[in-house]
């Protein structure tokens, strides 16, 4: 009886642990599937939160202003994408050049904000401000022209961009052929003139006569002129008498 009761004991206990075991496991397949699926609140929040970019329009650039000055005025406000700024038209850069400044500026630019929540607080807060903070810099006398741009993508800018540039092109391309046929024109009337005054010497040697045309027209009359016609065509009309006048 006592190896019996002894061993009972022990028996019942191994099959316990057994049961705890397995317990367990379940419970851990069931957290590791929770945790692969996740709380669908949290899939929600997660989502709301993605942060979309904004673009605004800067439509004043001042002078000596260059893209980095601008990243480190906007990105005290919020994180910075993109920043791109139109320079000026190249006549501007010629006049320029021939005065002696080879300074390049630019007239407009886009900035782009990771979040467009911050790029519309940006734009609705700093517009018709002051660009410089301190009163040494040298922007204090420049203030924000600068608007958001409701559904504007980068694509859109990039788009803008090539069109202008094929319009620049063919634009360069009609100046060209224009030049072209100028020249061309110019080129075939010095070669006859040049054909005729070989003929024209030829025909001296000859003793042949040479009738140079002259332009046959007629220029129109100034008004001096008709009034002073109009006044010899009038008809003489003689004084009258003293005589006459008496009766």
């Amino acid at each position: 009886m006592f190896e019996e009761s002894g061993e009972m004991p022990k028996i019942e206990a191994d099959e316990d642990d057994d049961n705890t075991e397995n317990d367990d496991e379940e419970l851990n397949d069931e957290e590791l599937k929770e945790q692969a699926e996740g709380d669908p609140k949290e899939k929600k929040v997660s989502v709301g939160k993605t942060c979309l970019p904004g673009i605004v329009y800067l439509g004043h650039i001042p002078p000596r202003l260059r893209p980095k000055n601008m990243r480190n005025m906007l990105s005290l406000y919020g994180e910075i994408g993109r920043i791109f700024l139109q320079p000026e038209d190249r006549s501007v850069k010629r006049k320029k050049k021939k005065a002696g400044t080879k300074a390049c500026s630019f007239t407009e630019g886009w900035v782009e904000f990771r979040d467009k929540r911050v790029a519309k607080r940006v734009a609705a807060s700093l517009h018709n401000t002051p660009m410089g903070a301190r009163k040494r810099s040298r922007f204090v006398s420049d203030l924000w022209n600068i608007k958001y741009l409701h559904r504007f993508q980068w694509c859109h800018l990039s788009e803008r961009l090539a069109y202008e540039m094929t319009v620049l092109q063919q634009r360069l391309r009609t100046e060209i052929s224009q030049a072209k046929r100028e020249t061309n024109f110019y080129l075939a009337n010095v070669e006859k003139s040049q054909n005729m005054d070989k003929l024209r010497k030829k025909r001296e040697r000859k003793g042949e006569k040479i009738e140079e045309k002259t332009w046959d027209f007629t220029q129109r009359r100034t008004e001096d002129e008709i009034q002073m016609i109009s006044q010899l065509e009038q008809p003489f009309a003689p004084d009258t008498c003293w005589c006459c006048e008496r009766h």
